[in-house]
């Protein structure tokens, strides 16, 4: 299929046949989701394929028991690490020194290091810590101080992160969902859930959080509610 075929046979589907999916396809399919653009390329996201019969039912009970759920093959459960901040972002910094080195003129290079250093070894560490919303506050003050003098982005408190996380996060679900798609692969993404059990069932701890559960398979019949319905597009195109 083209692009443009792909997203069109994407459809949220919420019937799917009894026909087990190739497992392979589908993790290749998460393997392109850690290609979606991200804040910062910090890659704070998990995602979690479920294929177990058992462990699929109880996930389902976990969705209300919506038949997007309880027809599916299998499951995945994107899940957002904001806790992991500091890990990642010693990563993202060890590969950015090594793009530095790489490809930069050698008399750049000391000062791109430093600034790689001082964004993802300070400033990174500082947007992203928490502590009973104080850390969040204290950002949001100084933000605003700079802001007087120069442009500067104000979403700093600990929400404004918790947000952009959650964004990142839902960029790698559609990311997912289109991949799934060029394989004739169904999915439908999934709000309606009990974090609290999802989190239980999957041994999660306190700083990760469920973005999302997308159910996968191959589409019924009448898996497809009705025909796509979208808000006339001028009612929301807007050219400047």
């Amino acid at each position: 299929m083209t692009f443009e075929e792909i997203i069109n046979y994407r459809r949220s589907v919420r019937n799917y046949k009894n026909i087990p999916l190739d497992t392979e396809k589908v993790k290749h399919c998460l393997e392109l989701a850690t290609l979606a653009p991200n804040s910062s390329n910090m890659q704070l996201w998990e995602f979690y394929h479920i294929t177990n019969p058992e462990i699929l039912k109880k996930l389902a009970v976990a969705c209300l028991d919506q038949q997007a759920a309880t027809t599916a093959q299998q499951m995945v459960v994107f899940v957002t690490r904001r806790d992991l901040y500091r890990k990642r972002a010693n990563k993202v910094l060890e590969l950015e020194t090594q793009n530095i080195l790489k490809n930069s003129p050698k008399e750049k290079q000391e000062k791109r290091i430093k600034r790689s250093q001082l964004y993802y070894g300070k400033v990174m560490p500082f947007l992203y810590s928490r502590f009973l919303g104080i850390f969040g506050i204290v950002r949001k003050l100084l933000v605003n101080l700079i802001g007087i003098f120069r442009p500067i982005t104000y979403q700093v408190s600990e929400n404004d992160v918790r947000v952009v996380v959650h964004k990142t996060c839902a960029l790698a679900v559609q990311t997912f969902m289109l991949a799934m798609a060029a394989e004739s692969y169904d999915t439908c993404p999934m709000e309606g859930f009990d974090g609290l059990k999802v989190k239980r069932m999957l041994n999660l701890p306190y700083g990760a959080e469920v973005n999302m559960v997308v159910s996968c398979g191959i589409r019924e019949e009448n898996g497809i509610w009705g025909d796509r319905m979208r808000v006339p597009f001028d009612e929301v195109y807007h050219e400047i």
